[in-house]
């Protein structure tokens, strides 16, 4: 299976007030920051996303262009492209305000070799329903791979929400969260009762990421199968794009394994891919935006 990476869910622009109350739009979202990410990791993908027939529409066709990104499907199905508003503190974190139009217009793509979902694109409907229907057709033949990067401000974490969650955690090969989106949908367990509650909802491939800790990779059904890497040591300008980044690099680490559906990965495969996941993330934090490395920028 040769294929694709079909990476699905919003594209937007961020409008950034940094900590000296500067102003300024880039073009980012979960699912167009991984594309991107792939793309510069020269791997082969398409985006499935919408964006508005408008100015900010145009910012974020002409950053897709650029990073040689193709979109599998028409993205003016909304009348206007979706705003993030984010304020970076004196840390580099990134703090989120959205306004936020998701729909999706018909995907007909065949030839996938991973499909990944992103963030809001199961949750919000009408896009969703799209979402769902590109999950039932491609998981017998395409690794699926789900991050979860949560915006409960948009969402909420109600029970239908809750559902649809766990639903995709259920058909996923490889589920990413962050202890950020661990702690809001599940604020009464541990790490380690997480671990197991998403196994038992049919994930055989957990990673969570934890900050300048690290992140640690959990697999299988024996208490005791997961691996641990730590953060790399970066001067972080923001945190915009970083969790995207890591996602994009655990697929390119791992895309000659796909195939197999992630069943022969060894200790030694996981720990790369980690490794690999989270230099990416690091050369992301250190630039300004979302802005994924290019395969040299690596060495």
């Amino acid at each position: 299976m040769d294929g694709v990476a079909l990476v699905v869910g919003e594209s937007l622009v961020d409008v950034v007030e940094a900590a000296d109350g500067s102003v300024v739009e880039r073009p980012g979202g979960s699912a167009a920051n991984a594309a991107v990410a792939l793309s510069r990791l020269e791997r082969p993908v398409l985006l499935a996303t919408s964006f508005g027939p408008d100015e900010r529409g145009r910012l974020v066709s002409d950053h897709l262009a650029a990073s040689d990104v193709v979109l599998a499907t028409q993205p003016h199905v909304v009348a206007r492209t979706s705003v993030a508003r984010a304020r970076i503190d004196s840390s580099g974190g990134a703090w989120y305000d959205f306004d936020v139009a998701w729909h999706l217009g018909p995907v007909t793509i065949e030839d996938v070799r991973v499909l990944h979902v992103c963030s809001l694109a199961p949750l919000l409907d009408p896009g969703a329903e799209v979402v769902w229907d590109l999950v039932d057709r491609l998981a017998a033949t395409a690794v699926v791979t789900y991050d979860l990067n949560l915006r409960p401000a948009i969402t909420g974490t109600g029970p239908e929400v809750l559902a649809r969650i766990n639903r995709l955690i259920g058909r996923a090969d490889l589920v990413k969260a962050s202890e950020e989106d661990l702690a809001v949908l599940w604020p009464d367990l541990d790490e380690e009762h997480v671990v197991e509650h998403l196994r038992d909802l049919g994930s055989r491939n957990i990673v969570i990421t934890k900050g300048a800790e690290g992140a640690r990779w959990s697999w299988g059904r024996r208490f005791g199968d997961r691996v641990t890497v730590p953060a790399l040591p970066t001067e972080v300008v923001d945190t915009i794009g970083a969790g995207d980044t890591f996602g994009a690099g655990l697929i390119d680490a791992l895309w000659d394994h796909l195939p197999a559906r992630l069943a022969d990965l060894t200790v030694e495969d996981r720990t790369a891919a980690l490794h690999h996941a989270a230099a990416c993330a690091a050369v992301t934090v250190s630039r300004v935006g979302a802005d994924p490395p290019r395969r040299t920028d690596l060495s």
